[in-house]
């Protein structure tokens, strides 16, 4: 198992996500940001193995604006040595590398400007895994979108508007069941329709679910992944008190941690813990599945 945090180092003080407001958009300003976000990625990515960390996300600001008309310049040309260098550190220390493209990015939208905007931001993120040479173990993970009042018709435009997509983008998206619209059995639904791999939410199935254990989750979205896809990614968090149903973890519960590791003994994944106090945390539970790792640790 590789364990991991999404985006954002809150310790080395260098961060890869930096990014301007439209109005002040420039060609100077964009050339700066992208440099700078580069090299803080390097930076993250370095600590990451000097520590243990195996599993990164990297943040889609990563290219400010890039699938916005406003956007001119051929970054992917302009940046193509440092992402190649990042990509053979990657490569080299054998790193899992995933992506997250926001909730406005929404394939099965009902409004074709939606979609259109979409594309060019899954496309935008493509791209700088493509850039960066990485095979497609390395994922665009992104929920089903909307239901628009019929489920049924939303799944099947979700699969319409996949069909047409760039092979290369195909090899990498995978979808991941939500907390609040699109259940495991969904996602297993749309699998079948075209082969998609799905990227099992332990929190979001706690939230909404059709009966099945944590489990047998992880054992039925496992199998929606192929070979060429790499070790099923897992997501992980859970419920922050005091906050409405949904709402990440601040930091890692370290007993409901442990109780997932038993749960989950045996399986093969990799792991992303989408806990807000991002490395802070990631040490604490790698601390603990080492130990569990090793048979050591009390439950």
């Amino acid at each position: 198992m590789k364990l991991g945090y999404p985006c954002i180092n809150r310790g080395i003080g260098c961060t890869a996500n930096s990014t301007f407001r439209l109005a002040s958009y420039s060609e100077e300003r964009l050339i700066q940001k992208v440099e700078n976000n580069l090299d803080c990625l390097f930076q993250i990515l370095q600590y990451n193995v000097q520590n243990g960390f195996y599993f990164f996300r990297i943040s889609s600001d990563l290219v400010p604006f890039a699938s916005h008309p406003v956007c001119t310049v051929d970054w992917a040309s302009h940046f193509r040595g440092q992402f190649r260098k990042i990509g053979e550190f990657i490569q080299e220390h054998n790193i899992r590398i995933s992506m997250h493209p926001d909730q406005f990015v929404v394939i099965n939208a009902q409004k074709d400007d939606v979609v259109e905007r979409s594309v060019k931001e899954l496309e935008y993120h493509c791209t700088v895994l493509d850039e960066m040479a990485l095979n497609s173990t390395a994922k665009i993970q992104i929920h089903v979108g909307g239901v628009y009042g019929d489920k049924r018709s939303a799944i099947n435009r979700f699969v319409e508007r996949y069909s047409s997509l760039s092979k290369s983008l195909k090899s990498r998206l995978v979808i991941e069941n939500d907390d609040r619209s699109y259940s495991l059995k969904d996602c297993l639904s749309v699998h079948q329709k075209i082969g998609i791999p799905i990227l099992f939410d332990a929190f979001h199935h706690q939230c909404l679910n059709n009966g099945e254990t944590l489990r047998q989750g992880l054992q039925h979205s496992g199998t929606t992944w192929k070979k060429s896809d790499g070790i099923p990614m897992i997501d992980y968090s859970s419920q922050q008190r005091g906050q409405r149903s949904g709402s990440h973890a601040k930091t890692l519960n370290i007993a409901l941690f442990k109780k997932f590791l038993l749960e989950t003994k045996g399986l093969d994944f990799d792991l992303m813990l989408e806990i807000k106090d991002k490395e802070a945390s990631a040490f604490k539970a790698l601390k603990i599945l080492r130990k569990h790792q090793n048979g050591k640790e009390s439950m």
